[in-house]
C-alpha cells in the first residue's frame, strides 16, 4: 500500500469522522442501552406487565378494546400486544402518545402512562427525536460509519507483517496519547466485524437497496405474502368486534403463538403478526387486513419463507444481539460501547495532532 493512498484514506476517514462523530456516539450509546430493553422492563415494570396468575382464560380482545375506548374515547390505537406465552401478562395498547396495560382475565385497566424512557431511547436511536429529518440524518450517518469502519481497517493494516503483533495490542504503559491511539485502532479492529454486521442490519430497515442486495446474493426475492381464503368483511361493526374477530379467527386456524401484535400501518393496512418459539430464525406468521372492514388481503407464513424472507425475519434479532441469547446481547452491547468510544478517541487523536507546540522564535 503506497503512502499516498494511505494518506488519502486517512483524510477521508478523518473528515467523515468529524462530520458524523457526535451522531455515531449517540446512536451507539442508545443502541447499547436498548439491547437489554426486555431485561430492563421485566425488572423495573413488573407491576405494569403482569398480574397475579388466575385459573381463568383470556377474556378476549373485544372486552379489552371496549374498556380502552371507555378510558380513552379519543385515543387512536397504533399497536396491540398480547403475550399468549404468559397468560398473566397484561395486554398492551399503544396510541403513540400514551400506553395502556389491561388485565387479561377481566379486561380492567392496570396502568396508563406516557411512553417510558426506553421508548425515548429507541426514538433517539432511530430518529434523534427529529422525526423524518432525524431518520434521514441517522440512516446516512450509519452509511458513513460503515465507510469509516472500512477505511479504518485499511489504516490499521500494518505496512510490514512484523508489526502485526503491535497492531493488536494496547501499550498500557505508554504515554496517554499512545494509549488513546491504541484504544482507537486496536478496539476498532476487534469490533469492526461485529459493528459492520450491526450497521448493515440496521440499514436493512432503512434502505430498500439493502433488501435488494440480500435478494441478489440469495437469488430469491422478498415475498409480499400470498392470498388465502379470506374472512368475511365486517362492515359497520365496532372496532372492538372487528379486531377481536380478526384475532380469534386467525388464532383458531393456526397454532397458538408465543405472542401476537396488531398494528396499523401507514398504508391503512392492519397487520397481525404471530411469533412462535424459534432458535435461529424468527418463526412468524404475518397477516394483512383492510383496517376499515377486516377483510384479509394476504398472508406471509414462515413455512413459505425463502432465503430472503429468512434474512428479513432474522434481521431484528441480529441487529439487537438477540440471535444467540444473552451471550450475543453482551457482545452487541460491548461492540456498541466501542463504537461510541471511537469518535471520542478519534477526535482526541486529531486534536492532539493539531495542537503541535509552536516553533521557538530565534
Amino acid at each position: 500500500m503506497t503512502k499516498k493512498f494511505k494518506k488519502s484514506i486517512r483524510q477521508i476517514h478523518l473528515w467523515l469522522g468529524l462530520s458524523t462523530g457526535l451522531i455515531v456516539f449517540v446512536i451507539s450509546i442508545t443502541g447499547c442501552i436498548y439491547v437489554f430493553e426486555e431485561e430492563i422492563r421485566n425488572s423495573t415494570q413488573t407491576e405494569h406487565l403482569y398480574v397475579p396468575v388466575q385459573k381463568k382464560t383470556f377474556i378476549g380482545l373485544a372486552k379489552v378494546i371496549s374498556n380502552f375506548e371507555h378510558v380513552a374515547p379519543k385515543g387512536k390505537i397504533t399497536l396491540i400486544r398480547i403475550t399468549e406465552e404468559k397468560p398473566n401478562a397484561t395486554v398492551e395498547i399503544n396510541t403513540g402518545k400514551k400506553v395502556y396495560y389491561f388485565n387479561p382475565y377481566n379486561g380492567s385497566l392496570v396502568y396508563e402512562g406516557k411512553p417510558d424512557w426506553l421508548d425515548t431511547v429507541q426514538e433517539i436511536h432511530t430518529s434523534l427525536l427529529l422525526g423524518e429529518s432525524g431518520k434521514f440524518i441517522q440512516r446516512w450517518s450509519v452509511v458513513i460509519f460503515v465507510l469509516m469502519l472500512i477505511t479504518g481497517l485499511i489504516l490499521w493494516f500494518p505496512n510490514q507483517m512484523r508489526l502485526l503483533r503491535q497492531s493488536v495490542n494496547i501499550k498500557w504503559k505508554a504515554s496517554a496519547k499512545r494509549v488513546n491511539y491504541d484504544l482507537h485502532n486496536v478496539l476498532g479492529f476487534y469490533a469492526s466485524g461485529i459493528l459492520i454486521v450491526i450497521a448493515l442490519s440496521g440499514l436493512f430497515f432503512a434502505f430498500k437497496e439493502v433488501k435488494l442486495a440480500a435478494s441478489f446474493f440469495t437469488g430469491t426475492k422478498l415475498s409480499e405474502g400470498r392470498n388465502i381464503e379470506s374472512l368475511q368483511p365486517l362492515f359497520n361493526k365496532k372496532l372492538a368486534i372487528r379486531y377481536d374477530n380478526v384475532y380469534q379467527t386467525i388464532l383458531d386456524q393456526y397454532d397458538k403463538p408465543n405472542s401476537t401484535s396488531i398494528s396499523i400501518r401507514k398504508t391503512g393496512e392492519l397487520r397481525l403478526r404471530m411469533v412462535y418459539p424459534y432458535k435461529w430464525t424468527r418463526k412468524q406468521n404475518t397477516f394483512f387486513f383492510d383496517d376499515s372492514n377486516s377483510q384479509l388481503l394476504r398472508a406471509k407464513l414462515y413455512k413459505d419463507f425463502n432465503a430472503a424472507d429468512f434474512i428479513e425475519a432474522t434481521n431484528y434479532d441480529l441487529h439487537t444481539g438477540k440471535l444467540f441469547g444473552l451471550f450475543s446481547k453482551v457482545i452487541a452491547c460491548m461492540a456498541s460501547l466501542i463504537a461510541a468510544s471511537l469518535p471520542v478517541t478519534g477526535f482526541m487523536i486529531w486534536w492532539n495532532k493539531r495542537r503541535k507546540p509552536a516553533s521557538k522564535s530565534l
